[in-house]
């Protein structure tokens, strides 16, 4: 959590999955798709598109928000009529505060989060309650072009009605215990033995993208894996701050690189891929690092999608992109 990136210049990989469903769809006809925001690639950014696609309202959670942009786009869809409403993380006002003072007096209805958890560290923009963007990344542009993060767009009904049910308490300041819908994991309730039940059915691969490589129960059923014979492939940033744990990985026939440059390209994404093109295939994409507080004292979102059918359009975009992040990083 050291560095938050949401980049607006490869968004437009994907700018498809920026079209916003008009009516809610049964989950068995969802539709799911991701996109890659990295340093590379220039137009017009999906995020933004997916901001000003909303007809009547637009919610958000977001832990940092720092972008003139998205902030004056939110303001001009509350002045076109748009319901607005923002959850900004509580611990973070000194960044957030410009965001809270702008939004605030357009009229726009925005919440600090909840003293309950350490950090509101949930990155997700709900649209019209049909869509739902699930990010890796924050909105602040301080570090657009020098950061690996990741979107993944849902329109499950489900899953987008679990996100507005937990959205709907934390914007009131109310108690609520998240569902998963179909395909959601959620901090501090249930991520961790999500993220371990994910790992643990990886049967040929599994590919690691994270900034942050603490937690001992997920990094040790990691390493269990590469010891029962699954090729593991790690990236990290700094992966310095983790010795034992990459030398663990390593140990276990596992490989591991990482980027290091505090002024080059930074690794912020939190995602796995397994057994990729396989039928068991499956990849995870959300909020949580792998640390024991995001895990166990924040407020995170993830989505989780598998098989060859349902997961492979956001498999497939994760999957290009780490194995081009793995081939650039240094060995460890």
């Amino acid at each position: 959590m050291l560095r938050k990136a949401l980049t607006r210049a490869a968004v437009a990989l994907a700018a498809g999955a920026a079209t916003v469903a008009v009516a809610a769809v049964p989950a068995n006809a969802a539709s799911y798709s991701a996109f890659a925001f990295s340093q590379a690639g220039t137009g017009q950014p999906t995020i933004y598109d997916f901001i000003n696609s909303a007809t009547t309202k637009l919610d958000m959670t977001m832990y940092e928000l720092e972008d003139t942009t998205a902030v004056n786009d939110l303001v001009a869809l509350e002045n076109k009529g748009v319901t607005v409403r923002v959850v900004l993380d509580q611990a973070h006002k000194t960044a957030n505060s410009s965001a809270y003072t702008t939004l605030t007096n357009a009229g726009v209805g925005v919440a600090w989060s909840s003293t309950a958890y350490v950090y509101t560290h949930q990155k997700t923009i709900t649209v019209d309650g049909v869509k739902s963007l699930v990010m890796t990344g924050n909105l602040t542009s301080q570090y657009y072009t020098t950061s690996r993060d990741y979107g993944v767009f849902t329109d499950d009904t489900r899953d987008v009605a679990a996100i507005e049910k937990v959205f709907d308490a934390d914007y009131a300041g109310t108690s609520v215990t998240p569902t998963d819908g179909d395909h959601l994991l959620w901090s501090p309730n249930d991520s961790r033995s999500r993220l371990v039940s994910f790992i643990n059915a990886a049967t040929k691969t599994l590919d690691v993208q994270e900034l942050e490589f603490s937690d001992s129960t997920v990094v040790n059923a990691i390493v269990a894996r590469a010891k029962a014979g699954v090729k593991v492939r790690v990236v990290l940033e700094n992966p310095s701050n983790y010795a034992s744990q990459v030398s663990a990985i390593k140990a276990a026939g596992g490989t591991v690189v990482g980027y290091s440059d505090p002024n080059g390209f930074y690794i912020h994404a939190k995602d796995m891929v397994a057994d990729y093109g396989l039928s068991t295939q499956a990849v995870e994409a959300g909020s949580m690092n792998i640390s024991s507080n995001s895990l166990s004292n924040n407020r995170e979102l993830g989505i989780i999608l598998t098989g060859t059918g349902v997961a492979q359009p956001v498999a497939q975009t994760i999957e290009t992109t780490f194995s081009g992040d793995y081939a650039g990083g240094t060995a460890a």
